[in-house]
């Protein structure tokens, strides 16, 4: 009778174990897909946050467009977009949309006995190697703006993104600020019909970095972290301010300084070509989208409690990478005039 009271206890004890696992399972299973701009923070802040609370963000790494098409579908808790989304749709799908980190866009080449940054280049001229009218390095406007500057000849491969990208969209928003023919002859948006010749397509930032890499005599652009783990080369670019100027940190921040997103209907705006000495052209920021009233309401409150993390105890790893976290008074905003429009109960 003992044996097989304690045989039923263990059962027990075992069936409400599982139970438990089961429930915390479930709950850890918070589901993001979209940019590949933010992936290398997204992926070291949920590193970070399941190491303090258990819980996994599972985040698919697809491009802007398939995490704007994955939210849309019900198919994850949050999209991610570097291509904001407009506060007419915002309003029209019921949804929130909030930046979550900052960061560049930077041009990277894949030409011999260049270091980095030892190539200057202004808007107008990037644009035109991107749109084919300069097609060799020893084009004589690129050698104007380089004097001293040993730049071997050859034909430039234009390496762009195959899938509908927020790094696209800031970087040809970039591009039609700058040069009127650019913006007369392809515009700008997540996908574009590229009019380069010569020029090859690679799925996301990475596919991207690694195209430059193979490709000999290629440009690109890439989040800068993704140019920093790779090692590649990246150019200098003239600014709006008439200076050349390094991506960094530093030079995102400044470029990200004027905005107040607080004025800004959704959220959503791009902030290239940025005022400021210390600007850098091409920075932009990174934006999360989740329902007002979510299917699944435990996951979604626990994708605000990840993203409350990020900006509380993220700041140092994002800065590690070279992105800018979200200053404190538009994370409050976010917090007061964001979420508190999600239903997470």
């Amino acid at each position: 009778m003992k044996l097989m009271l304690k045989k039923a206890l263990i059962t027990g004890a075992i069936s409400i174990a599982a139970a438990s696992i089961a429930s915390i399972a479930v709950a850890a299973d918070m589901t993001g897909a979209g940019a590949t701009f933010p992936y290398p923070v997204y992926a070291k802040w949920a590193e970070a946050y399941k190491a303090k609370t258990g819980f996994n963000m599972n985040y698919q790494s697809i491009g802007s467009s398939g995490g704007i098409k994955q939210i849309k579908a019900k198919t994850v808790d949050f999209g991610a977009t570097d291509n904001p989304v407009s506060f007419q749709d915002l309003e029209t799908d019921g949804m929130v949309q909030f930046p979550a980190i900052i960061g560049g866009v930077v041009p990277v080449i894949n030409v011999e006995g260049v270091k980095p940054g030892e190539i200057k280049l202004d808007g107008v001229t990037l644009a035109d190697i991107y749109q084919g009218t300069i097609s060799n390095w020893n084009d004589k406007r690129i050698a104007i703006m380089n004097p001293g500057v040993k730049i071997p000849s050859g034909d430039i491969t234009v390496v762009h993104r195959a899938d509908g990208s927020g790094t696209t969209a800031i970087f040809t928003d970039y591009l039609a600020k700058v040069s009127s023919s650019w913006k007369d002859a392809v515009g700008s948006g997540a996908a574009v019909k590229w009019p380069a010749a010569s020029s090859v397509g690679g799925k996301g930032n990475e596919g991207v970095a690694a195209n430059v890499t193979r490709v000999k005599n290629s440009i690109g652009y890439v989040e800068y972290a993704y140019a920093k783990k790779n090692k590649m080369t990246y150019i200098s670019l003239k600014n709006a301010a008439g200076q050349f100027v390094a991506p960094d940190d530093l030079t995102f921040a400044a470029a990200a300084a004027g905005t107040d997103w607080s004025k800004i209907p959704g959220m959503g705006t791009f902030i290239t070509n940025a005022p400021g000495a210390k600007s850098w052209p091409i920075t932009g920021a990174s934006f999360i989208l989740v329902y007002k009233n979510p299917e699944n309401v435990a996951n979604v409150a626990e994708v605000l409690k990840f993203f409350d993390f990020a900006f509380k105890d993220g700041k140092k790893m994002a800065e590690e990478l070279d992105y800018v976290p979200m200053p404190d008074v538009t994370t409050d905003f976010i917090r007061k005039n964001v979420w508190t429009k999600v239903k997470t109960k």
